[in-house]
């Protein structure tokens, strides 16, 4: 039997719930498909990076340094090597784990584009790698039967599970790959990706992580406290903490308004779906529109970021395993981020209800932007008074087990036959809703503003008596006459 080991956090001896002394720390970048959707890349085989043993902790207290903003968390499943593992096959991989436990793989965002891609700075710094705080044997789980799940100050953000359908990469697949290029050696851990959900935390907040068995073995859970701490970066010797737009939109993973810039924001509620439309066709985005949907109280505007839910047509079987309890529809409206939409898709089928008042009450209480579905809303005058902004094809009185199974979320889907992927921009009004690709966005509402700045120039004109003839739009005298009104002249 190993005994415990202590580790050294801010000076202190803390007892560690690993075995022994890990020699390597390694963790995968992405290895949950709605984290992978969520970041709009889904890889074709594992990719790892390194983590210094020195970040190890168990449950306690975090520093985010002064000066700094992007502390993330991100629940994980750590596994632990039992035996020397070189060139073993997949099928015989598993064996090689002799424990699972909870991680938390947190990083500082703030020195991520300075890492290019390696972490070093960004995830090990002491207590970046808290574990625990029980250990379940490898021998006693299926290791496609485990699940994953993140609290923050008591909320559920987080939950994943290792069955195919949710993760890219069965677990045995980290341990058989990385033994074809390192010698993996007993307390060796991997850290094998986090799904959806994680995001920015703040000095205050108590994070906590638990894999169970549902029903079954648990590790507990572990709790990190985060606390600010001192900011002593030297800027003589390395570069100081540093953050982008690039990396505030990753750390967040598109919450709290999803890291659209308060004026982007502000543009967006200006700009008319018709406008963005129609840059968006100059990009050569022909199928901008969700078709078919329209917002229950007139004159409503939407704007947000897609946080997506997926229904699979209705059969038996699977609405028997996946229609109850606490299902994907249910877990997105529980979850729905501040500044989110969440998106529908129902295949166009208005003969049944992808909503009612409570899950719409919920996403409201929750700070959702609102909700677009290609079906049916039930309750549907209960619904508009609780004043969440909805797009739908219209009412129903049915829900779910009548055509739909809720199936997954944070996956790219249809919805009124357009193409949305977690974390586009969704825009709605009394013409309907447009998905805007994220990286265009801002591009897209600046020339759509500045149409909309010509189009009342030209309406003015029309209504004192001008011709359209070379009005609309304006061309010649008429383009120069319009140009020296720009700045005020």
């Amino acid at each position: 039997m190993w005994s415990r080991f202590s580790v050294i956090l801010q000076g202190e001896p803390v007892v560690s719930p690993l075995p022994q002394q890990p020699g390597k720390i390694i963790a995968v970048h992405v290895a949950f498909e709605s984290r992978a959707a969520q970041r709009g890349r889904r890889p074709k085989l594992p990719s790892y990076f390194m983590k210094a043993t020195s970040s190890l902790a168990g449950s306690g207290q975090v520093v985010r340094p002064a000066g700094t903003e992007l502390l993330a968390f991100e629940g994980e499943i750590a596994l632990v090597i039992g035996k020397e593992a070189k060139n073993v096959s997949l099928a015989d991989a598993w064996d090689y784990v002799s424990h699972v436990t909870a991680s938390n793989d947190l990083g500082l965002y703030d020195y991520r584009a300075q890492d290019k891609g390696s972490n070093t700075r960004s995830k090990s710094r002491d207590g970046y790698t808290p574990v625990g705080p029980e250990l379940l044997d490898a021998r006693e789980i299926d290791p496609r039967g485990l699940r994953l799940r993140t609290w923050v100050n008591g909320e559920l953000v987080q939950e994943g599970t290792t069955s195919d359908e949710d993760l890219i990469f069965p677990l045995a697949q980290f341990v058989a790959d990385l033994s074809q290029h390192m010698t993996l050696e007993p307390g060796d851990l991997i850290l094998t990706g986090t799904p959806a959900g994680s995001t920015v935390v703040e000095p205050g907040d108590m994070v906590e992580v638990e894999v169970d068995v549902p029903g079954g073995l648990s590790t507990g859970k572990l709790r990190t406290e985060v606390v600010e701490g001192p900011g002593d970066f030297d800027g003589a010797v390395g570069m100081l903490p540093k953050v982008d737009d690039k990396q505030r939109e990753d750390a967040y993973g598109y919450s709290t308004n999803n890291g659209l810039d308060p004026q982007l924001l502000e543009d967006l509620k200006k700009a008319p779906t018709a406008g963005l439309s129609a840059q968006l066709m100059k990009r050569g985005i022909k199928q901008c529109v969700i078709e078919g949907v329209y917002p229950q109280t007139p004159g409503t505007k939407l704007v947000g970021t897609a946080r997506t839910l997926r229904f699979l047509p209705l059969r038996e079987d699977l609405f028997k395993t996946h229609g109850g309890g606490f299902n994907a529809q249910k877990k997105v409206f529980d979850s729905v981020a501040e500044g989110e939409v969440i998106v529908i898709e129902a295949r166009g089928e208005r003969n049944a209800g992808t909503l009612g008042d409570i899950l719409a009450l919920r996403a409201k209480t929750r700070g959702a932007a609102g909700v677009v579905t290609d079906g049916a809303v039930r309750d549907y005058e209960a619904v508009k008074e609780i004043g969440l902004p909805v797009f739908t094809q219209g009412p129903h009185p049915c829900v779910l087990g009548r055509k739909n199974v809720p199936w997954e979320s944070d996956v790219a889907v249809a919805c009124g036959n357009a193409a949305v992927i977690p974390g586009d921009v969704i825009v709605g009004d009394d013409d309907g809703v447009v998905v805007i690709p994220r990286d265009i966005v801002a591009d897209v509402v600046a020339d759509t503003l500045a149409k909309e700045h010509e189009d009342e120039w030209v309406a003015e004109q029309v209504a004192n008596g001008a011709s359209l003839d070379g009005m609309f739009p304006p061309t010649g005298a008429n383009r120069e006459a319009y140009e020296r009104t720009k700045g005020g002249e």
